[in-house]
């Protein structure tokens, strides 16, 4: 008789990020909770997307402000409710390059510009 294979798991480590989007006109959806028609988002090139971006960055390194602060007000993605908070994921959750930024931090670190389909991001892992 065949005896079936003993269950594996599959364990992977949760992450968990905190990010600031911004959209641009090569985002895969050009509106947000911020822009509903995506007027502002369909004028902004990737670079000057980058460019806020660079300014939220210094405003978290001086002090001046934090990530969650920044995202509640600024932030194309719905996570701006949550300060930014994407809360758990693990492997393939999440599209790859936003991923591999995680990944690439420790925890407490803060990305530089990530671009996604989505837009581009700045990204603080917190687990």
């Amino acid at each position: 008789a065949t005896h079936p294979q003993p269950l594996r798991f599959a364990f992977t480590m949760p992450y968990r990020a905190s990010h600031i989007l911004v959209k641009h006109e090569e985002s895969r959806r050009k509106a947000s909770w911020k822009d509903a028609e995506g007027v502002q988002i369909s004028q902004r090139t990737k670079a000057q997307a980058a460019e806020i971006l660079k300014g939220f960055l210094e405003q978290i390194k001086s002090g001046e402000k934090t990530l969650e602060e920044i995202a509640r007000v600024e932030s194309d993605c719905g996570s701006a409710a949550q300060g930014g908070d994407l809360g758990e994921f693990g492997d393939g959750d999440m599209q790859k390059p936003f991923e591999d930024a995680v990944k690439a931090l420790k925890v407490g670190e803060l990305s530089d510009v990530v671009y996604t389909d989505s837009g581009a991001h700045i990204v603080l892992r917190t687990a």
